[in-house]
């Protein structure tokens, strides 16, 4: 495999400014591939280091909205790689949207551009700001246009980019996010974490982790709580991360008489406590373009519950490795009560879904499969 020199673009990193998923995925992608490429990552931050075979390049952005920083940002990127490509790159992967003003400054080289969710996928057609909304969807369609190859995360998100930019089928390939299995698969005790959670050994303990927004659904979990207390009333419910929707949703749950706790934004090292915690982790997602909490909550032997869409429709065969229901409320209950009324078939999903973790979602995998790729764009 010849080595190359890779860039990529990536407005946050697990080590830097980390705002969700996409720094999970840029960063351990960048760090298998810096184990037989040079790999070099412009993110937001201070100043320069390596770390697990990167190196990291920072930038501090200013703007009055979101778009004028990431214009901000983008060009501040560029200058930056300009430091490091006196011996020129020769792959320059950008991801996501915040970075299309620094594709479009050096599209005449050999650019990759990742669509890791789009505009319409995050927010449909209930944004806020239809000034901002349509600008971001118009960066989005200019780098398809302007990027010599396109990647996204799942088939679904694939056709959905197709549909909305008319990106043509032969510039697009799917590369899903993977996960370091390792980590998740580890040896804690769960009625040891129960207890020091408060919570009954027996006790049926479901989790959802992610964003407080509209797009990952805790509202539709949240109203399908009380069918599902009625049937297992020693059920508990963790509900962890944070976003604008957290205030509203802890103000229904009390009202409602909720078993349902609101830890906030945690830690990696207390998201595996919790998932060892866990008998369900349910994922109610309406529009989600791969979902990594999937893979990650296999990867600790858990089963999953999740609405049947993207990548989460692609990935999970229903009664197999996890249940798929519609995004209804009243359907993520009956969802829940299946999956918790036979414990012994809830265990076999756990263990079937790990073992297709192992098989199909191992960074290691992904980047062999991309850097090959990456070696087309450079012909």
């Amino acid at each position: 495999m010849e080595r190359k020199k890779i860039a990529f673009f990536c407005w946050e990193s697990m080590y830097s400014e980390r705002v969700g998923g996409l720094a999970n995925a840029a960063t351990y992608l960048a760090q298998e591939l810096a184990r037989y490429n040079e790999v070099h990552f412009f993110t937001r931050g201070d100043g320069d280091y390596s770390f697990n075979g990167v190196h990291y390049h920072g930038v501090r952005p200013e703007g009055g909205n979101i778009l004028e920083y990431c214009h901000n940002m983008s060009h501040q990127m560029v200058n930056r790689f300009r430091e490091y490509d006196k011996v020129p790159f020769d792959i320059l992967h950008f991801h996501d949207w915040h970075v299309t003003e620094a594709l479009h400054l050096l599209q005449k080289r050999n650019t990759v551009f990742t669509y890791h969710s789009t505009e319409f996928g995050r927010n449909g057609d209930k944004h806020g700001d239809w000034w901002e909304y349509h600008e971001i969807c118009g960066k989005e369609w200019y780098a398809g246009l302007i990027a010599r190859q396109v990647t996204t995360v799942s088939n679904v998100l694939r056709n959905e980019v197709m549909d909305l930019y008319k990106v043509p089928d032969w510039k697009i390939r799917v590369f899903p996010n993977g996960v370091i299995p390792e980590q998740f698969d580890v040896d804690l005790d769960q009625g040891s974490i129960k207890a020091d959670l408060g919570i009954h050994p027996y006790a049926p303990t479901i989790l959802y982790i992610g964003r407080m927004a509209v797009q990952k659904g805790p509202d539709l979990l949240l109203d399908a709580l009380p069918r599902v207390k009625d049937e297992f009333w020693g059920m508990q419910v963790i509900m962890a991360g944070d976003g604008g929707m957290r205030p509203w949703l802890m103000h229904e749950a009390y009202m409602r008489n909720l078993p349902v706790r609101f830890p906030g934004y945690i830690s990696d090292a207390e998201y595996i406590r919790l998932l060892k915690a866990a008998d369900l982790v349910v994922i109610p997602s309406r529009n989600e373009p791969f979902g990594i909490v999937l893979p990650e909550a296999w990867s600790a032997g858990k089963p999953v519950v999740a609405c049947d869409v993207g990548g989460l429709h692609e990935n999970i065969e229903s009664y197999r490795d996890g249940i798929k229901v519609p995004v209804d409320s009243n359907q993520i209950a009956e969802g829940i009560c299946q999956a918790l009324r036979d414990t012994d078939r809830l265990s076999k999903f756990g263990r079937t879904g790990r073992s297709k973790v192992y098989r199909q979602f191992k960074w290691e995998g992904i980047a062999h499969r991309l850097d090959d790729m990456y070696g087309t764009v450079c012909c």
